[in-house]
């Protein structure tokens, strides 16, 4: 059974940046075609995909915010890493980090974990 469980600070300032770590457990994040992606979902609004690192360590950013955002990965842990920064009151949401095979929807998710951009 794979397990992804985040965790980071859940208050971040203005400006600052927010640094999540997902730890996976019941798969290798470096198996075959497995992508290790960040959601997110702001209050009231729709889920919003972030990017993903993959099995070989390449990335993919959504664009709307590919300028400030960063995913990294340590193997030696089995975890990986989102940086998202100069984050605003708007950067508010509950952040997921979820698996998916390849191109496939995703298809284990974290419990998620909520942030809130405030000084």
């Amino acid at each position: 059974q794979v397990q992804l469980q985040e965790s980071g600070p859940g208050l971040v300032k203005p400006s600052q940046t927010l640094s999540l770590t997902c730890a996976v457990s019941g798969a290798s994040i470096t198996t075959n075609y497995d992508y290790w992606n960040w959601v997110r979902q702001p209050p009231g609004k729709a889920l919003e995909w972030i990017g993903y690192i993959t099995y070989s360590g390449s990335t993919n950013y959504s664009p709307s915010l590919k300028s400030r955002t960063s995913i990294s990965r340590d193997t030696s842990k089995n975890q990986f890493t989102l940086q998202l920064s100069s984050v605003t009151p708007e950067d508010t949401a509950v952040y997921y980090c979820a698996r998916a095979v390849g191109s496939d929807e995703l298809d284990y998710w974290g419990q998620g974990t909520q942030v809130t951009v405030s000084a």
